[in-house]
């Protein structure tokens, strides 16, 4: 699947208490995950090059998705801070398009968990 066991214990936090906790945490993902990928997109046009910020967005993306179990977004991360340590603008450029394809698809896979 799309999700892994982070996301079964992201579900487990929710309760009477706080209903929509997993909904929120995701819009909050969606949100900034949309930023993101703009940003990166953004700064891979641009020249020079700055890939230690384009690591940084990266490495905050790696985050979030890990944290609501979108382990294959994650490990699109992993591999484009590897061609960002490399200075690899055409890896990037890809890994950038594997990272949103991926993104797109758990993204509707969860959109559809939660209409």
């Amino acid at each position: 699947g799309f999700l892994d066991e982070q996301f079964t214990q992201l579900q487990q936090l929710q309760d009477e208490t706080n209903p929509d906790f997993v909904t929120q945490v995701l819009a909050l993902f969606f949100q900034d995950s949309d930023k993101l990928l703009d940003n990166l997109g953004k700064a891979l046009e641009k020249e020079p090059i700055d890939y230690k910020k384009i690591d940084a967005h990266v490495h905050q993306f790696k985050g979030s998705s890990s944290s609501v179990g979108a382990h294959r977004v994650k490990n699109a991360c992993i591999t484009f801070r590897a061609y960002c340590e490399e200075n690899n603008q055409a890896g990037c450029v890809q890994c950038l398009q594997q990272m949103k394809q991926e993104y797109y698809l758990v993204k509707n896979k969860l959109q559809e968990l939660f209409r």
